[in-house]
């Protein structure tokens, strides 16, 4: 199985028909973090029966049951990605939609300092970073 969502789905006791192994299949294999509409163009290559109707209401479900994160990234669609243990940031490129991941101990000392500073214990956090790249 190649897909690590279908197994998270497995493991929670999820029933997956053949269209929605065929989603997590696809959301599996994404590095991007599609929207909605972008992963029915990807479903529907591999399937044309897949209906958009049918790719929200699974991404509703693996979302519902902590399989997938939703991001609200500024002025795009909602985007969705695997949820893993270890946290990490985005740094979003305006122009392209192109995503990086990545982590940074600073930003981490730095928002719990904050956190603190304000009275509170952080136990979570996104941190979304917009920007375009420089030009050489």
């Amino acid at each position: 199985m190649d897909s690590k969502i279908e197994e998270k789905c497995l493991k929670k006791g999820l029933r997956l028909t053949d269209q929605r192994k065929l989603i997590a299949k696809v959301m599996s294999q994404s590095e991007d973090h599609p929207d909605v509409d972008e992963l029915h163009k990807r479903v529907s290559k591999l399937d044309s029966k897949v209906s958009i109707a049918t790719v929200y209401r699974t991404v509703k479900l693996f979302e519902e049951s902590g399989i997938v994160a939703k991001h609200d990234f500024k002025g795009t669609k909602a985007r969705y990605e695997q949820t893993t243990q270890e946290h990490h940031d985005h740094l979003i490129d305006i122009n392209t939609g192109e995503i990086i991941e990545f982590v940074n101990e600073d930003i981490e000392k730095l928002q719990n300092k904050v956190a603190e500073k304000l009275g509170y214990k952080l136990v979570d956090h996104r941190l979304e970073l917009y920007g375009t790249k420089n030009k050489k």
